[in-house]
């Protein structure tokens, strides 16, 4: 078997597909989410995505009582108040309840996929990133987590020409960052706070290695664009605000120069891909300024949280008022960075 055929049978967990996507790169999208995160963010909006096993909900509104799911379950536990919880982990036919709902009260989050099969999904959507200059954003989760299953995507797509973005929080070790990275055609890196214990208290990780991810990013030429939640009460302050403009404006990036990708799905000709415009359109240049998109806070997630019967954290948060969304930009903004509201 050749190493490229090996690659194609490389597998990992997915937990959703979403296509026509608009948000998470140029062009229309096919975003790919990898399960699993070792970050525990307060204000995750994917909960269903932090843990690194095949999950099961429950949605109890949608269950007619018949019993289906009670008669398969091989551990004779009832599925429609236990499905999800912790003796599922051991169950022989996992999902069996789920895929056998005919209500889809009991929903499976997280199925196997190979590289092979997922890029038969992938190309699906070809015509649609060749009209619009889209791609497939692998997100999560955290996609890195997962090293030989995103790097054999990652591989994948560029040697069939595909425009490609990984979502990512930087938390890894730098050799993989790098390396995922430079494969990659744009690196959403997120970036939440810059205070190591700040970050531990709301991330559950340290930052350390994400700065120095990130430095190392700019400094090899990778084509970063920053994603900046805006979290009321944990990274909005004015203080805040401006010590990540000039952390930001301090690092040294490399110029990087544009990219010619064979196209080998179609016989359109070869394409320059690399820098982008910061509306993600536009002409491209030789040289990559810095670029940020400020995520204010939403709280669409907390619907999620009840039906995994799990306490919303940000619960009574407010969402970031208009005024202090344009002072973050105009922060960003004088220290010399192309900033985004969204995206």
């Amino acid at each position: 078997m050749s190493k490229v055929e090996e690659e194609n049978m490389t597998s990992g967990i997915v937990f959703d597909i979403r296509r026509f996507s608009v948000h998470d790169g140029p062009g229309i999208r096919t975003a790919v989410f990898l399960k699993g995160c070792p970050l525990h963010c307060l204000w995750c909006h994917n909960p269903e995505g932090i843990s690194f096993s095949p999950e099961i909900l429950r949605r109890t509104e949608r269950c007619v009582d018949c019993r289906t799911c009670v008669r398969l379950c091989p551990l004779k536990i009832d599925p429609r108040a236990e499905a999800g919880g912790h003796l599922c982990k051991d169950c022989p036919s996992f999902g069996c309840c789920a895929e056998a709902c005919p209500a889809e009260a009991l929903q499976i989050i997280g199925r196997r996929m190979t590289v092979s099969v997922l890029m038969e999904a992938i190309r699906a959507d070809l015509p649609f990133y060749e009209e619009s200059g889209g791609g497939v954003t692998f997100s999560g989760g955290e996609p890195l987590a997962q090293r030989e299953f995103i790097l054999a995507l990652l591989k994948a797509c560029k040697s069939e020409g595909i425009h490609s973005a990984l979502d990512t929080s930087g938390f890894t070790d730098r050799d993989f960052m790098l390396e995922a990275g430079m494969l990659t055609d744009i690196v959403l890196f997120d970036l939440k706070l810059l205070d190591e214990e700040k970050h531990r208290k709301f991330t559950g990780v340290s930052n350390t290695s994400i700065l120095t991810n990130l430095s190392a990013l700019y400094e090899a030429g990778a084509n970063v664009v920053l994603r900046l939640p805006l979290i009321p009460g944990i990274n909005d302050a004015l203080e805040e605000l401006e010590k990540m403009a000039l952390y930001i404006g301090s690092l040294e990036a490399k110029p990087t120069e544009l990219r010619s990708i064979e196209i080998r799905h179609t016989d359109k000709k070869s394409i320059e891909t690399g820098p982008i415009s910061d509306t993600w359109s536009g002409t491209q240049t030789k040289f990559l300024p810095k670029k940020a998109h400020i995520l204010p806070y939403h709280d669409s997630a907390k619907d999620k949280y009840r039906l995994r019967r799990q306490e919303y954290a940000m619960s009574g948060t407010a969402i970031p008022s208009t005024e202090s969304i344009d002072r973050a930009v105009s922060i960003f903004e004088a220290a010399g960075i192309s900033v985004t509201i969204g995206g």
